[in-house]
């Protein structure tokens, strides 16, 4: 199996109107609410590629009870958050089904999504402790471990490298999906791939040249670096090469998301023991396919199918 952390997991709520406007008033024609938080969105993606998950972090409060009873309807995904004495964060996400500068009718193109995102529970040090207990409980029946989000309030600055140290003394790989102080403590515990977006590259390296920012997050202990760069695609640094990975084409929708989708492509090549070319082709089109999908830990399985066998994977000449 493989092993999700989200410590600041939140339960995704998301409306859907006609158009938004900045001081107006909306009738939502839609809602939906999804178990979320970036760990179990790639988690939730890996179970619908074939692969049992089991999540882990936090949960607590109404909204924590309600992303419980979500996560159960899943299949392959097994609950195994710890509890908390605080409630759960929820994101609201709003979607027109129209950007606010078109002419277009209620009918038109999807726009751009708007996110509202509240604070996580403040975590005590008796809840991180059992957090740790847990982890440290799952690591021998894992094949992989995910570390990704954001630090909800009260859990350490450095609590990625002590997930990470405990992985690599279970001998289980790790990848880490964070930013900033969380990511710049974990490089130092030697995570097996880091999956930074352009922003959190830039922030933790001061560069803003996504091959040299790279190269930086390497030297500092990351042994692969995939780093997702929007339009651009992807970038990966690997001790068996480089590569650019262009999107298959471009598609409308909603990016969130499509990063959870990069880091699921990435375990499941892992555990299946592919090749980087096709690992980074997967994932590829695998966040090419969750751009169109209604949310984040979702994609559109038909459009996946189609887009990867455009994907290039081009090897770059640069050392890596």
């Amino acid at each position: 199996m493989i092993l999700t952390v989200t410590l600041n997991a939140a339960l995704d709520i998301t409306y859907r109107v006609p158009r938004l406007e900045l001081h107006g008033s909306h009738r939502v024609r839609e809602v939906t609410e999804r178990p979320g938080g970036e760990g179990v969105n790639a988690a939730r993606v890996l179970a619908a590629l074939g692969h049992g998950t089991v999540v882990t972090g936090f949960a607590g409060g109404t909204a924590g009870e309600r992303l419980r009873e979500l996560l159960a309807a899943e299949t392959s995904v097994t609950d195994a958050l710890v509890a908390t004495a605080g409630a759960t964060r929820r994101t609201v996400t709003v979607v027109p089904e129209c950007p606010p500068d078109s002419g277009a009718g209620a009918g038109g193109g999807t726009g751009s999504a708007t996110l509202f995102g509240e604070p996580g529970p403040h975590i005590a040090p008796g809840e991180w402790e059992r957090l740790l207990d847990a982890y440290r409980g799952l690591l021998p029946g894992a094949d992989a471990v995910a570390l990704c989000g954001s630090l909800p309030p009260g859990v350490p600055v450095g609590a990625y490298g002590t997930l990470i140290r405990a992985a690599r003394a279970a001998d289980v790989p790790v990848l880490l999906d964070t930013g900033g102080e969380p990511l710049r403590r974990g490089l130092a515990a030697r995570p097996d791939l880091v999956k930074p977006n352009a922003e959190e590259l830039a922030g933790i390296t001061g560069s803003t040249e996504p091959l040299h920012a790279a190269r930086l997050v390497r030297r500092r202990g990351a042994r692969s670096v995939v780093a997702s760069l929007g339009a651009d695609g992807l970038l990966a640094l690997t001790p068996d090469g480089t590569w650019c990975v262009p999107p298959p084409r471009r598609l409308a929708g909603a990016p969130a998301g499509a990063g959870d989708s990069v880091v699921a492509a990435l375990l499941a090549g892992l555990v299946e023991g592919l090749a980087w070319p096709e690992r980074l082709a997967r994932a590829a089109a695998l966040a090419a396919a969750t751009v169109g999908a209604a949310a984040a830990g979702e994609f559109d399985r038909a459009l996946y199918e189609e887009l990867l066998p455009e994907v290039t994977v081009n090897p770059q000449t640069v050392a890596a």
